[in-house]
């Protein structure tokens, strides 16, 4: 497998169990550095999607002081990382739907930004649909890419990652090494009675 072309490009399609692996993948790096920084420093720290739009946030940026440099080093080496790995991998998953990769502004880009801000909105109502809609997208589109199978065809992205294309020789016939040859009632041929004995 092309790891470089699986984890970091945005062209092509990958079906539902690479997708899966890819978010195992990221798991695993969100773990690892977060176990390097808690060996090195006793404060609590956890990688969350909230990370990538505190960018956009100027909450974010009040309540700096010196000894977070460490932490915010960390996030910004691996948030960005992690960022660029889920959306390439969601983008080729959304191709191997047949949807373009306009879809995520609905299923990531839109919840994460109301649920950044959602707290800042004083008009219970209007909090509520905001929240209720968020909910909504970010479930749609994680059932759409997590659960859904892709095209069975090939689409304007590439064809199906699980189609596998003739090699040119004949496969397993399946009914020929289950053929059982007709049974003959006697011994078998190998097995001579003696005349006279």
């Amino acid at each position: 497998m092309d790891w470089t072309r699986f984890l970091f490009r945005f062209d092509g399609r990958i079906n539902r169990a690479k997708y899966w692996l890819a978010g195992l993948i990221i798991l695993c790096w969100m773990i690892l550095m977060a176990a390097i920084v808690a060996a090195f420093d006793p404060r609590p720290f956890r990688f969350s999607i909230d990370d990538i739009f505190k960018v956009v946030d100027p909450e974010t940026y009040r309540d700096v002081s010196r000894a977070d440099l460490p932490l915010i080093l960390v996030k910004l080496i691996g948030t960005p990382l992690f960022t660029w790995v889920f959306a390439a991998t969601s983008v080729k998953r959304l191709h191997d739907r047949d949807k373009s990769a306009w879809w995520g502004l609905p299923f990531f880009v839109l919840p994460g930004l109301i649920n950044q801000f959602l707290d800042r909105i004083s008009n219970d109502y209007i909090g509520f649909t905001l929240g209720l809609i968020s909910f909504i997208l970010a479930t749609w589109g994680g059932i759409e890419l997590l659960f859904f199978r892709g095209a069975k065809r090939t689409n304007r992205f590439g064809a199906d990652p699980l189609h596998v294309p003739p090699t040119g020789r004949p496969g397993w016939d399946q009914q020929r090494e289950l053929e059982m040859p007709a049974q003959k009632a006697g011994p078998p041929p190998q097995w001579h009675v003696k005349r006279g004995a």
